[in-house]
């Protein structure tokens, strides 16, 4: 069955977006349950960090499920396919970092530049992405926008992927190539004072596209093998939910991983790199694989339109759910819980206030970051999205045939 034949855009997978974004949430705000649930329950939260490895799975996957069948090394080609690129994640991206270093600015809170002496030199390394190759940069600005640099680090290198899996069919060596590279820039920059430029294994491994280009490779299988053989399938095997316990068997073992300092969840033991890096991507494909196949429960609530849009402002929200904004709304809930219990005080109760539960402020910071990105999605990234491919950045603007998506 060719890529044409097939349906171009899946519901299900927009919503799995949502999934990723809010588990990431959870494992940076597992502390908050500390003390309410058993030792195990809150390092099983605390690597729900998988939301990074279903992003970068989802990523492989669609970025060949559109492109592997249409692309060409042509200077036109890779103008359109990179203005595509540019118009999907960047606009967000480099307002939401200006904005970060704007805040900066205001309040000195170094949570932003983590010491860093130069923030000016910091911000160019941020909105231009090559603070992801350094170890000492790669979590300032907006911290979890390191995988940025690891999407861009993919997105450039896909269409070289596919252009040597197609004329020389050369496909699974290619990942073992990639993290060769990987190792041997370590070997070579891990005694060079420059920033940690390619400073360790496991930053290498975690947090750069050398050592986590396998998740992508699974995706790209996925979707080869999707586009070869289509939708339908004759065996009846549950791969939806198969998928999605193995993903948590995954979490499991990482939970049960000692933490050695700086380091603060079991993913970054030799186990849990293993683990997350060669194992959970797999776990990820067979759960992809049962939605794109199988009519489930699930995939109808991935499916349905709030889910969807929930997953369209997904991005968004993983872009603000750590950092200033967070900062700047637990700081206000504080100060609404100072007003209340001054309220309480004058009217000479004693009742409990509805901010004065770490587990609640959660849960109200959850529901307004969710509205914000809505509303940003709504407002600005859509519109610009839609500006930017309809613009001539890069290449003329043509008008693509109705009811095919770049």
């Amino acid at each position: 069955m060719s890529q044409k034949s097939v349906q171009n855009y899946i519901p299900a997978l927009t919503g799995v977006r949502a999934l990723a974004a809010y588990l990431v949430f959870i494992s940076h705000f597992a502390y908050v349950f500390d003390g309410s649930f058993p030792l195990i329950i809150q390092r099983f939260l605390g690597e729900f960090h998988i939301g990074v490895t279903i992003f970068f799975v989802l990523s492989g996957f669609l970025i060949t499920f559109r492109y592997y069948n249409s692309f060409h090394l042509t200077k036109d080609w890779f103008k359109q396919y990179l203005k595509n690129r540019v118009a999907r994640i960047y606009p967000m991206y480099f307002l939401l970092t200006i904005a970060a270093f704007t805040y900066y600015f205001f309040t000195k809170d170094q949570a932003i530049t983590k010491g860093t002496a130069n923030p000016v030199a910091l911000m160019f390394l941020n909105i231009t992405f090559v603070r992801g190759f350094f170890y000492q940069f790669w979590d300032t600005g907006i911290a979890q926008g390191w995988s940025l640099t690891v999407e861009e680090c993919f997105y450039f290198s896909a269409p070289i992927i596919f252009f040597i899996a197609r004329k020389y069919n050369k496909f699974y060596i290619q990942p073992v190539i990639i993290t060769s590279f990987g190792i041997l820039l370590v070997l070579i920059f891990r005694n060079v004072d420059w920033h940690g430029f390619f400073g360790n294994f496991t930053f290498m491994f975690l947090f750069t596209f050398l050592g986590r280009c396998f998740e992508f490779f699974v995706g790209i299988q996925l979707a080869r093998y999707v586009i070869k053989n289509g939708f339908t399938r004759t065996n009846k095997f549950n791969f939806t939910y198969s998928g999605f316990v193995f993903i948590f068997v995954c979490v499991f073992i990482m939970a049960l991983q000692p933490i050695t300092k700086p380091w603060i969840a079991g993913l970054e033991s030799p186990i849990g790199i293993i683990t997350n890096n060669y194992v959970l991507c797999i776990a990820i494909a067979l759960f992809f694989y049962g939605l794109l196949t199988e009519t489930t429960v699930f995939k109808s609530i991935l499916a349905t339109p709030f889910v969807e849009l929930l997953g369209k402002s997904s991005y968004i929200f993983y872009l603000i759910h750590l950092g200033w904004m967070y900062t700047i709304l637990h700081t206000q809930l504080n100060h609404l819980n100072d007003y209340v219990f001054t309220l309480y005080d004058k009217w000479g109760v004693d009742w409990h206030s509805p901010f004065e539960y770490d587990s609640l402020n959660l849960i109200y910071i959850f529901i307004v970051l969710n509205a914000v990105s809505i509303t940003l999605f709504k407002l600005i990234e859509e519109p610009l999205n839609h500006y930017i491919r309809k613009s001539n950045f890069l290449i003329r603007y043509q008008p693509r045939p109705k009811g095919i998506e770049d």
